[in-house]
């Protein structure tokens, strides 16, 4: 039976580093502190120079990981296509752009790279062999409106099959498995934007029937569109009920048939409620599900109730994801017996 381990992404805590109220090296005592196995790492917001950063920012990396005894889950990586205004990157600059951050995943010590959604397949096979000489796992993220039943996803998937590698898998984001919208988006688009309680109701009407938004959006109905001509009536209506396909209500058995190549986990975080529970994910159900089917692996706390504060209040970051590991490590002892 495997063992499931935390982590955190330092997504979660973005805010906080980039307003100057945590240094790198406050979130790795934050860690410690809070006995956090893992951390993942997005080295373009916190490593100065990424992909290539000089000598010095990597000893002080090495400095951190040794002094807090720190693991290291995960490194993500956002290739960016559109870098430029008048033209998407080519697959040649694409590959050259993935082998740099593959070195920097190898000198920073990460085994397990996340590549940003969409990146195109393209890439795998030529970026394949440095990973395996460094011994990392190359995984695509599966996010909420863009994982299975996507075109682009289902040909990295395809891909993903056929070459069958160790070090070829995904990462599954559990804003695959919404159960409800999460209140504070909703909170949110209804007082700063303007959106209506009739359009929020409409898009929570399809979660109440164990549906979602992104499949109509994806494949609209007649139904559908006309919910959406009678309730997106304002520009901030229409928005919200896009928005709204980014989360998806999926159930955990379309994992089934994957479980071989799920190599890592965004385990999002919207609300925690004064219950000790996320508002809008059953993660006692999840932990359940990968501990029965013998996951052996990080799932990594990814806060992302920061971009839904509400103007005049404080940020929260640290406190949700507190919140959030502890009711982890709750549901981990239930189901793993520690």
């Amino acid at each position: 039976m495997g063992k499931i381990k935390t982590s955190i992404s330092l997504y979660s805590l973005q805010n906080e580093y980039l307003n100057g109220r945590m240094s790198l090296d406050d979130i790795f005592q934050f860690l410690k502190d809070n006995k956090i196995d893992g951390v993942e790492i997005l080295p373009d917001q916190m490593i100065p120079g990424a992909p290539e950063p000089d000598e010095e920012t990597l000893a002080h990396w090495h400095e951190l990981v040794d002094k807090y005894h720190q693991e290291l889950s995960c490194t993500d990586v956002f290739l960016n296509t559109n870098l430029y205004d008048n033209r998407t990157l080519t697959l040649k600059e694409d590959i050259k752009l993935m082998k740099k951050e593959i070195e920097l995943a190898h000198k920073m010590g990460f085994k397990t790279i996340r590549m940003i959604s969409m990146t195109p397949p393209e890439v795998v096979k030529p970026i394949l062999p440095l990973a395996e000489k460094y011994g990392i796992t190359l995984t695509l993220e599966l996010h909420a409106g863009l994982s299975w039943g996507i075109p682009e996803t289902e040909r990295y998937l395809e891909l993903m099959k056929e070459i069958d590698s160790p070090y070829l898998g995904i990462t599954v984001d559990t804003g695959i498995f919404c159960r409800r919208i999460p209140r504070v988006m909703s909170e949110y688009w209804k007082q700063v934007t303007g959106v209506s309680q009739e359009t929020i109701d409409f898009c929570n009407s399809f979660f109440d029937k164990g549906e979602d938004v992104a499949r109509y959006g994806f494949h609209p109905t007649p139904e559908f569109e006309a919910g959406v001509a009678k309730y997106g009536k304002t520009e901030a209506d229409k928005i919200y009920i896009t928005y709204a396909q980014g989360y998806e209500n999926k159930p955990l058995s379309i994992m089934d048939d994957y479980l071989k190549y799920i190599k890592h986990f965004h385990f999002k975080l919207y609300e925690m409620t004064e219950e000790g529970q996320e508002y809008s994910i059953d993660y006692p159900e999840i932990l359940q599900y990968l501990h029965d089917k013998g996951y052996d692996g990080y799932v990594s706390t990814e806060y992302e109730g920061n971009r839904f504060v509400l103007p005049g209040n404080p940020m929260i970051e640290k406190e949700q994801v507190i919140a959030h590991q502890e009711m982890l490590r709750r549901e981990l002892k239930k189901v793993q017996g520690e």
